[in-house]
């Protein structure tokens, strides 16, 4: 075994397999569970950037009135905003750091399906050879990998006939939803009057904006677009994940840049 297997592949495998063990022998299941408990033990290494985000968006008014005094010109203002952020200690990169750390379990378990879970080939010997002893099952033992209308090991597409690509399936949509959600909360909140008084062009004299404005859009349309390929599991992971990133970031710094949506469906439901 290899470095990256020893030091991530195997541990993440034993870790599957021991929820799977736990949770009545169901992958489902142990997928879930197995997200929570990733999601608490990367809680400290995530809320670093969570504390950023929120001084971000406290200094937003100070960013405002350097935009304000240096007008169009840009080399100045992105040394301004520099010098201001660190004074108040903030990083804007360290919103990179869930993402990153998100495409490397993701990439890890990736392995884990595609290989210890093979829907073809002798998938329980190669599983056993990632497990540790306690864990290991016996070659006459079988996995269960079924769960709601998913096989954890296939991808969950729709095959409509007549249409030459397959169509995403529910739990793949949401995890793509859930992504841009996330993302979305993350980019700063720009109210409509203080954009009237900018005298710069677009989002990329923001630093903060402009470091996250493309992952928006781009790790949603990824999780979709690879997901098409990728075992369901995958997906139902990462649809886990999100959803306690969207409450963790609900709870760091609010709505976040979907404020404007929510105030919307407020609205129209205060209508109705």
């Amino acid at each position: 075994m290899n470095i990256f297997t020893v030091g991530l592949i195997q541990p993440l495998t034993n870790g599957l397999i021991l929820f799977y063990k736990v949770l009545g022998q169901n992958m489902g299941l142990a997928i879930i569970g197995f997200s929570l408990f990733l999601r608490v033990i990367l809680n400290p290494l995530t809320a670093p950037y969570m504390n950023s985000m929120k001084k971000i968006k406290e200094v937003e008014p100070l960013v405002n009135k350097l935009k304000n005094k240096y007008g169009s010109d840009k080399k100045a203002l992105m040394a301004a905003q520099t010098e201001l952020y660190k004074q108040k200690g903030i990083n804007p990169g360290a919103g990179c750091l869930p993402y990153i750390l998100q495409i490397v379990i993701l990439i890890s378990l990736f392995t884990v399906f595609t290989k210890a879970l093979s829907v073809n080939g002798d998938a329980m010997t190669k599983l056993n050879e990632l497990l540790y002893k306690p864990l290991k099952f016996s070659q006459e033992q079988t996995i269960n990998t079924g769960f709601l209308y998913l096989d954890v090991r296939k991808p969950d597409v729709f095959n409509v006939p007549g249409l030459p690509f397959p169509i995403p399936g529910p739990i793949l949509i949401l995890a793509g939803l859930l992504q841009f959600f996330s993302a979305k909360m993350t980019s700063p909140l720009v109210k409509k009057e203080e954009q009237l008084a900018k005298k710069t062009k677009g989002q990329a004299d923001d630093m903060a904006t402009a470091m996250q404005s493309s992952m928006i859009y781009t790790f949603p349309a990824m999780t979709i677009l690879f997901g098409i390929k990728f075992p369901s599991g995958l997906a139902l992971y990462w649809l886990l994940f999100s959803i306690f990133q969207i409450y963790q970031q609900y709870k760091t710094s609010g709505w976040g840049g979907l404020t404007p949506l929510i105030n919307r469906v407020g609205l129209l439901k205060s209508k109705t």
